[in-house]
């Protein structure tokens, strides 16, 4: 019997107030236990509101359709109490900006520990006892306890983060762009420290970035996500060495290399579809060198790669990239 995921996502649609079409269109996505999964894409792609509807935060005036499964209940259909209880211990969420997560006048200590302790699932000594063990497991002692969030440096209060997220031991973490903010040292150290923690507990990894360097290094497999849609999915390895949807090989062929002939960065032409107007096709038909005219008349279906059955894309013409490696 295989275990019960720590995500799993089925047919998830979003709508929001003055949109033609869902922000989110039909998403199916999987994170394991102990599995790293990246969801990459453009900014405005939905990853972030995506990764955040395992929270039931959504926009507001946002609906939700599909289901949600966190570690085996939907939190689409969920009460209110058990949604409390849920977002103070089974999943826990880190954000890109670590400064906007916590309160400046209040010592590291009492944010680490007052949430579980206000939602009830801890004692406030086993709290404590439990905020210094996850600091050492990020790099930290326990005399961070006692300072403000001014006297850290960035890297550091991005572990803090890190920590607080762990505190009611979830089964899944998520990490939207936890390293945009952060200098080049700084992101390398966190990166590890996520890594380890997965090791460690056991915990499902869900890591939202445009960072496909990044995604490359630290997942198991990859979403790639345009205009609310999955272009592609599949393994870390075979995505990127042969992508199957035009679109993962532009943002493949757009990433800056440091080796190789130097010369103008390939860029991929025009702008996603705007939320406003209806989408009747492919959603990225008008900016893909491979569109025909069944790319505008209708969307197409996820289909896996010959004798790879994980490796998926939503494209009409993936077989004309079957085979075609992509240098990473």
């Amino acid at each position: 019997m295989r275990p019960t995921p720590a995500l799993d996502v089925r047919g998830l649609r979003v709508t929001l107030p003055g949109t033609a079409r869902p922000v989110l269109d039909g998403v199916d996505l999987t994170v394991g236990a102990g599995e790293t999964v990246a969801l990459v894409g453009e900014s405005g792609s939905g990853k972030s509101i995506a990764s955040r509807s395992a929270l039931r935060l959504l926009p507001t005036g946002g609906v939700a359709e599909g289901e949600v499964r966190v570690a085996g209940e939907d939190v689409l259909t969920m009460d209110a109490a058990r949604l409390r209880q849920v977002r103070a211990g089974t999943v826990a969420m880190v954000f890109q900006d670590p400064c906007a997560a916590v309160n400046p006048l209040r010592r590291i200590g009492d944010f680490l520990t007052e949430g579980v302790t206000l939602a009830g699932t801890m004692s406030p000594a086993r709290a404590a006892a439990r905020a210094v063990e996850l600091l050492g497991a990020v790099g930290l002692d326990g005399s961070v306890l006692r300072k403000y969030p001014g006297q850290v440096s960035g890297g550091m209060l991005q572990r803090v983060v890190i920590a607080a997220a762990l505190m009611g031991d979830p089964v899944l973490l998520m990490a939207d762009e936890p390293t945009t903010a952060l200098d080049v040292t700084s992101q390398a150290e966190v990166i590890a420290v996520l890594a380890t923690l997965r090791e460690r507990f056991g915990t499902g990894l869900l890591f939202v970035t445009h960072d496909l360097d990044l995604a490359a290094a630290i997942s198991d497999r990859v979403y790639v996500m345009y205009a609310g849609r999955i272009a592609e999915s599949g393994p870390a390895e075979a995505l990127f060495a042969r992508p199957r949807h035009p679109y993962t090989a532009a943002l493949l062929a757009s990433t800056p290399r440091m080796e190789g002939p130097r010369g103008r960065l390939a860029a991929i032409d025009g702008q996603p579809p705007d939320l406003r107007e209806p989408l009747r096709g492919c959603a990225f038909a008008a900016r893909c060198p491979l569109a025909t005219e069944v790319c505008d008349e209708r969307a197409p279906l996820p289909s896996p790669a010959p004798g790879r059955p994980d490796h998926t894309a939503a494209c009409h013409h993936s077989d004309l990239l079957e085979g075609s490696a992509v240098d990473a």
